[in-house]
C-alpha cells in the first residue's frame, strides 16, 4: 500500500513531504495554517485590534489584555483594566482561539465576533460604549475611508467593527510547533523525553479534556474532580451563562497550544508555573501525585506545543483630527 504524503511549506521556503501514516489517530491533531481570509476586512480588523481609542481611557487595546509579544496574553493573574482596576479573571490566550466552542472562560460568547465587543463596553475593561466607539472611528477620516472600501457603505458600526477585529483573530494560528512536526511524521522532532512525556499525558487520562487541534477549548469541565479546588476567585464559571448549580466552577478547557507562554494558569492565574500547574491538575483532576521526573517529563512535552507566533509588520493607526473625541482616563 502506498504510503501518502503531506507537503508542508516552511517560513524559509523549503518544502518536505511527511507521511501522514498514523498521526489522524492521535488525541491531538495537527494545528492547520488559516486557510480562508478577507485580507481587507482582516487589515481593518488588526488595525482595531491594536487601537486605544476603542477605550474611554484612549489607553487600553485588545493587545493590552492578549499581547501578541507575549502569547496573546499579559502574563498577569488577572488583567489591569480602565484606572488601573484589576479584573476577577485571567485573560486568555487569543491564539488559535478560533478553534474555542466558545469564548471566555464561562462560555458566555458563542464566537470571536460576539467576544470582540465584550471588553469594548466593559466597565471594568475599556470601559466605552459601542456607541461612543463607534463615534470615535467615524471621527476619524482613515477609518471612514478603510470601512467604506472594506464594506461598500459609508456606515460604520458595531457589527463592523466585531467583524473585522474576528476576522483579525482568525489569523492568530500557531501551526509548524514541534509537536506538529512530529505528528507529521518528523520521528526527530521530539526527544526521548518529551515523547515520555506525552505517553504519561495521554495514560494519565489528560487528552480527555485536552484534545483535538488545539489540545483543549473543545470543552466545559469541573475545576476540582477528585478534590475541591481552593480559590480566592469569585468566578462560577459556566453556571453564570446557564444559570444551572450543575455548572458551578466548569470552565472552559484552555488550550495548551503555546502554554508555556501564556502564564500564569488557570481561570485566577494562581499557578505561577508549568510544574505547578501539572502538580495541581493532576491532583485535583486526576488523584494521580506525580513524581518530580514525571512532572519534568510532561512540562517537556508541554513546551513542544508552542508553534509558529503570528508574524506581521504593525499597522500604522489613522491619525485622529480636532474633531475626534478625546480621551477621558480618569472619568
Amino acid at each position: 500500500m502506498k504510503m501518502k504524503t503531506c507537503f508542508i511549506t516552511f517560513a524559509f521556503g523549503a518544502i518536505f513531504a511527511l507521511p501522514l501514516t498514523g498521526f489522524t489517530a492521535e488525541p491531538i491533531q495537527v494545528i492547520e495554517p488559516v486557510k480562508q481570509i478577507n485580507l481587507a476586512l482582516a487589515e481593518l480588523g488588526k488595525k482595531l485590534y491594536f487601537d486605544p481609542r476603542l477605550s474611554q481611557s484612549g489607553w487600553i487595546s485588545c493587545n493590552s489584555c492578549h499581547n501578541l509579544s507575549m502569547g496573546g496574553t499579559d502574563n498577569l493573574k488577572t488583567s489591569i483594566g480602565h484606572k488601573w482596576a484589576q479584573g476577577p479573571i485571567n485573560a486568555p490566550t487569543v491564539l488559535n482561539s478560533s478553534l474555542n466552542l466558545a469564548q471566555f472562560w464561562d462560555g458566555r460568547a458563542k464566537d470571536l465576533k460576539e467576544q470582540a465587543g465584550g471588553p469594548i463596553a466593559n466597565p471594568g475593561e475599556m470601559a466605552f460604549t459601542h456607541e461612543l466607539a463607534v463615534s470615535t472611528l467615524e471621527n476619524i477620516p482613515g477609518y471612514v475611508i478603510e470601512f467604506r472600501q472594506v464594506f461598500g457603505d459609508k456606515e460604520i458600526n458595531i457589527d463592523k467593527v466585531t467583524d473585522a477585529i474576528a476576522e483579525f483573530e482568525k489569523t492568530l494560528v500557531t501551526p509548524n510547533s514541534r509537536f506538529d512536526r512530529w505528528l507529521l511524521g518528523d520521528k526527530n522532532a521530539l526527544t526521548s523525553e518529551e515523547l515520555s512525556g506525552y505517553e504519561l499525558f495521554k495514560t494519565s487520562g489528560c487528552t480527555a479534556c485536552h484534545n483535538g487541534p488545539a489540545a483543549g477549548g473543545a470543552s466545559f469541565q469541573k475545576m476540582g474532580v477528585v478534590e475541591p479546588y481552593q480559590t480566592k476567585s469569585g468566578a462560577e464559571g459556566l453556571s453564570a451563562v446557564t444559570g444551572k448549580d450543575a455548572d458551578r466552577f466548569k470552565f472552559k478547557v484552555p488550550t495548551l497550544r503555546n502554554i508555556e507562554l501564556s502564564y500564569p494558569y488557570f481561570h485566577d492565574g494562581e499557578a505561577a508555573t508549568l510544574k505547578e500547574a501539572v502538580d495541581i491538575m493532576g491532583r485535583l483532576q486526576l488523584g494521580k501525585k506525580y513524581t518530580d521526573q514525571e512532572n519534568a517529563s510532561i512540562v517537556a512535552f508541554l513546551k513542544t506545543l508552542t508553534g509558529d507566533q503570528p508574524a506581521f509588520t504593525l499597522p500604522m493607526l489613522p491619525p485622529s483630527t480636532d474633531a475626534t473625541p478625546r480621551p477621558k482616563p480618569f472619568e
